[in-house]
């Protein structure tokens, strides 16, 4: 974790003028394992505002975020119309999905799924809960993160997750820190800005071309 807030310095230090900062925003996004949560019941409402479901009263438990970004391939063009299937836990670490063990609450309220596009500058943006950490086996706990599988026509589809900053289990959790300083740079959201109560992070995503 030092070499990557090392990394992270010199990057912002040097900007993005810089050949090698330039080579590290272009870099494919790591591709990352699916999990065992991937939703298997279908629902009405997979729209960018996950903190409600249509025709609840309620609204989800916990730190509502933002989360922002945008797709480009690795030339640096952005990627107009890409689907993005995005999946996470709860803010009491529990998916809605009926394999899920976690004795903690599901919450309700939670939409918890996603189907969104990008614009026709790459850009997507929605609307969620911090997710909270929970056990994926008696000595394993993973962090808060996100899932996502993104897909366009004429791209290699990409299958990932989000991690956040700040967070002690990143450094711990078997499948971050399996991967290069490089790559946990580029898997770490960014905290940029706060809209009222709520925390807005930064997310791009670089698909690589599909090659023939």
């Amino acid at each position: 974790m030092i070499k990557l807030s090392l990394l992270g310095s010199i990057t912002s230090t040097l900007g993005f003028n810089n050949s090698f900062a330039k080579a590290l925003a272009m870099m494919p996004t790591p591709s990352e394992t699916e999990g065992p949560f991937y939703p298997v019941k279908d629902q009405q409402d997979k729209d960018a505002d996950l903190t409600q479901i249509e025709g609840h009263s309620g609204i989800a438990e916990g730190q509502h975020i933002i989360i922002s970004g945008q797709i480009t391939d690795v030339a640096g063009h952005p990627v107009e119309e890409a689907m993005l299937d995005i999946w996470q836990a709860d803010a009491n670490g529990r998916y809605r999905h009926p394999l899920d063990a976690n004795p903690a609450t599901l919450d309700a309220n939670f939409q918890g799924w996603a189907i969104i596009r990008s614009d026709n500058n790459g850009i997507f943006r929605f609307k969620t809960v911090m997710p909270s950490a929970y056990p994926a086996s008696k000595t394993w706990i993973r962090p808060p993160h996100i899932h996502f599988k993104i897909s366009k026509s004429g791209y290699r589809p990409l299958t990932t997750q989000m991690y956040f900053p700040d967070q002690e289990l990143n450094a711990k959790d078997l499948l971050f820190s399996n991967k290069s300083v490089a790559e946990q740079s580029v898997m770490i959201a960014k905290k940029i800005s706060q809209q009222g109560n709520l925390p807005i992070y930064e997310y791009n995503i670089v698909l690589d071309l599909l090659r023939k």
